[in-house]
């Protein structure tokens, strides 16, 4: 072969090098002088806690605030400040300065001493006291729920078993019918939880270590999550508002709190394996949950593209609540984008306020 019948523009490839080397550098100084990109800075009051669980009261923004509290009921598996990840792409404050008067749950780090923790706990005790609180600090008769993936799981049953304590429920990208979300082509998390041999897991660990969990979310799309992420932002390194965003966001991906075992345990085995608050058959305390005892306005949101709760298993909670005042509410995001991409920071906090202040009597 002749090297002569390629020809190469040496300037070209010259320019080219020391072009790829110069960004690599400013790369290297953005990085080593950003400091620490911080999140969740919306001002906020702590008024109560309980063991690992702590209630937060945001700072009212806006002149006119809505008469009824809201209070945020974020998941255990990820921490709840993804909802304030910066003050340019925070829900959080998007809100506050649309008139809501906001309160939330953070659950904490669990440790070994927390492995017998039960899901009727995280019902019964801490979301039930952290009711109580915001009701006594409001003065308020009821209040507004909304619930945030397996927050929203939760705040349906805590709604479903205190119907007078709650005036209107949102929930956001939250898991109801997981025989649905199993069949569903985004359902894979669904699909390998009803074959999980979650007693082992339980009785091997006690407490559910959060970084095997995290891995388990990256298996679900391995090369967009593990991969092409990380190639994708070499280009844009040596921006320092690029790169803030992307330090931010990584942070709260590895921040992954261990889990509970026994809450674990039922969670898997009642929801992602037997379906039961589709069926009717869930208990907590000596109670059944039926969803149609949800009378309320209900405000259902889920996203198109989300591959960790799929539209499939948030839709039908629409037909099992018992609400004449309901809605469905589709955003073309993914799970992590209902929060923090641009197609829905102008979307879904004006969305989540008009429809509560609507229903604000």
């Amino acid at each position: 072969m002749n090297i002569a019948t390629f020809p190469v523009d040496f300037n070209k490839t010259v320019n080219e090098i020391l072009e790829t080397h110069t960004k690599f550098i400013r790369s290297v100084d953005v990085l080593l002088n950003l400091g620490d990109p911080e999140s969740d800075q919306t001002p906020k009051e702590l008024i109560y806690t309980e063991d690992k669980m702590k209630l937060f009261h945001y700072q009212p923004i806006a002149k006119k605030v809505a008469k009824v509290p809201t209070l945020i009921i974020y998941a255990l598996v990820n921490r709840q400040y993804m909802m304030d990840i910066q003050q340019d792409r925070s829900v959080i404050k998007n809100l506050l300065e649309l008139g809501l008067d906001l309160y939330i749950i953070d659950w904490g780090y669990p440790t070994a001493q927390d492995k017998y923790i039960t899901l009727d706990d995280y019902i019964d005790v801490y979301i039930e006291n952290a009711v109580d609180e915001v009701l006594k600090r409001s003065g308020a008769k009821k209040l507004n729920i909304m619930g945030v993936c397996q927050g929203g799981t939760f705040s349906a049953i805590y709604t479903a078993l205190n119907p007078a304590k709650v005036k209107n429920l949102v929930t956001m990208v939250a898991p109801i019918d997981f025989e649905s979300g199993a069949k569903s082509d985004n359902g894979l998390l669904f699909k390998w939880s009803k074959e999980m041999n979650v007693d082992k897991l339980v009785d091997t660990f006690g407490v559910i270590p959060g970084e095997l969990l995290n891995g388990g979310f990256d298996l679900l799309k391995p090369f967009q999550l593990m991969l092409n992420k990380y190639l994708g932002i070499i280009d844009n390194l040596d921006d320092p508002y690029t790169a803030a965003n992307f330090i931010r966001m990584e942070k709260w991906i590895l921040d992954s709190p261990d889990q509970a075992g026994e809450a674990f345990r039922k969670f898997t085995k009642d929801l992602y394996q037997e379906n039961k608050l589709i069926k009717g058959t869930l208990e907590i305390g000596d109670r059944l949950v039926d969803l149609n005892d949800i009378t309320i306005p209900v405000l259902t949101i889920y996203g198109e593209e989300d591959h960790i709760v799929p539209a499939a298993a948030t839709i039908p909670f629409n037909d099992y609540v018992g609400s004449d005042d309901k809605e469905l509410v589709a955003y073309p995001v993914g799970h992590i984008g209902m929060y923090v991409s641009s197609k829905s920071q102008n979307l879904l906090a004006p969305k989540i306020a008009e429809w509560l202040k609507k229903r604000d009597k």
